[in-house]
Protein backbone atom coordinates (compact mmCIF):
# COMPACT_ATOMS: atom_id res chain seq x y z
CA UNK A 1 0.00 0.00 0.00
CA UNK A 2 1.16 3.67 -1.39
CA UNK A 3 1.48 6.07 1.70
CA UNK A 4 -0.10 9.38 1.46
CA UNK A 5 3.55 10.64 2.15
CA UNK A 6 5.29 8.37 -0.89
CA UNK A 7 2.35 10.00 -3.32
CA UNK A 8 2.75 13.39 -2.14
CA UNK A 9 6.53 12.79 -2.37
CA UNK A 10 6.49 12.27 -5.57
CA UNK A 11 4.08 15.06 -6.30
CA UNK A 12 6.65 17.46 -4.93
CA UNK A 13 9.75 15.93 -6.41
CA UNK A 14 8.54 16.03 -10.33
CA UNK A 15 6.75 19.08 -10.10
CA UNK A 16 9.74 20.58 -8.13
CA UNK A 17 8.11 22.42 -5.13
CA UNK A 18 11.00 21.99 -2.78
CA UNK A 19 9.79 22.88 0.70
CA UNK A 20 6.31 23.55 -0.36
CA UNK A 21 6.11 19.74 -0.72
CA UNK A 22 5.37 19.38 3.15
CA UNK A 23 2.32 22.24 2.72
CA UNK A 24 0.62 19.23 0.50
CA UNK A 25 -2.61 18.07 2.08
CA UNK A 26 -4.96 14.97 1.51
CA UNK A 27 -7.06 17.82 0.11
CA UNK A 28 -4.97 20.09 -1.47
CA UNK A 29 -6.10 20.13 -4.99
CA UNK A 30 -4.16 19.73 -7.43
CA UNK A 31 -5.41 20.68 -10.98
CA UNK A 32 -5.97 24.20 -11.25
CA UNK A 33 -4.98 24.67 -7.60
CA UNK A 34 -0.87 24.11 -8.20
CA UNK A 35 0.68 26.42 -10.93
CA UNK A 36 3.50 24.13 -12.39
CA UNK A 37 0.80 20.91 -12.11
CA UNK A 38 -0.06 21.27 -16.08
CA UNK A 39 -0.29 18.35 -18.74
CA UNK A 40 2.91 17.66 -18.75
CA UNK A 41 3.50 17.02 -15.43
CA UNK A 42 0.73 15.03 -15.14
CA UNK A 43 2.69 12.83 -17.39
CA UNK A 44 5.70 13.01 -14.99
CA UNK A 45 3.52 12.04 -12.00
CA UNK A 46 2.06 9.06 -13.80
CA UNK A 47 5.74 8.11 -14.96
CA UNK A 48 6.96 8.54 -11.41
CA UNK A 49 4.50 6.61 -9.61
CA UNK A 50 4.75 3.70 -12.30
CA UNK A 51 8.78 3.88 -11.67
CA UNK A 52 8.60 4.33 -7.48
CA UNK A 53 6.11 1.95 -6.59
CA UNK A 54 5.95 -0.28 -9.32
CA UNK A 55 2.13 0.21 -11.13
CA UNK A 56 1.32 0.07 -14.26
CA UNK A 57 -1.79 3.05 -15.51
CA UNK A 58 -3.63 3.00 -18.75
CA UNK A 59 -4.98 5.88 -20.30
CA UNK A 60 -7.97 5.19 -19.91
CA UNK A 61 -7.23 5.41 -16.27
CA UNK A 62 -6.21 8.56 -15.96
CA UNK A 63 -9.44 11.02 -15.54
CA UNK A 64 -9.83 14.97 -14.11
CA UNK A 65 -11.31 12.90 -10.62
CA UNK A 66 -7.60 11.61 -10.01
CA UNK A 67 -6.06 14.23 -10.13
CA UNK A 68 -8.26 16.84 -8.37
CA UNK A 69 -6.83 16.38 -4.76
CA UNK A 70 -3.55 14.88 -3.68
CA UNK A 71 -6.14 11.82 -1.43
CA UNK A 72 -7.70 10.88 -5.22
CA UNK A 73 -4.78 10.77 -6.45
CA UNK A 74 -3.57 8.27 -3.26
CA UNK A 75 -6.56 6.19 -3.57
CA UNK A 76 -5.82 6.06 -7.33
CA UNK A 77 -2.18 4.30 -6.68
CA UNK A 78 -3.61 1.88 -4.17
CA UNK A 79 -6.27 0.91 -6.68
CA UNK A 80 -3.55 -0.12 -8.58
CA UNK A 81 -1.70 -1.82 -6.28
Amino acid sequence: MATFEQVRQIVGDVLQLGDRTQSLQPETALLGNIPEFDSMAVVGVITALEEQIGIEVDDDDITAETFETLQNLTDFVNSKL
